[in-house]
């Protein structure tokens, strides 16, 4: 059992992602880092803006019923 043509692609292509270049795993890993960290900060905002508000009172005095509403929402 030898190696096929496929695995010796895929071992350059890890080659050259290891050995390719000054800082290329490092910087697919801080761009990666930046990614998680916005993610990150974007749910803690939505979080923020679910919170419920105070609800809004509405001051106001009671207002007179006359005599005959009163007998409708009695008999109602």
């Amino acid at each position: 059992m030898g190696l096929s043509a496929w695995h010796l692609l895929i071992l350059a292509l890890v080659a050259v992602l290891v050995f390719g270049g000054s800082g290329r795993i490092s910087s697919i890993m801080g761009d990666m880092a930046k990614g998680i960290k916005s993610f990150k900060k974007g749910l803690s905002e939505d979080e923020e803006d679910e919170k419920p508000e105070q609800p809004k009172v509405i001051d106001q005095p009671p207002t007179k019923i006359s005599e005959r509403e009163r007998e409708r929402h009695k008999s109602g």
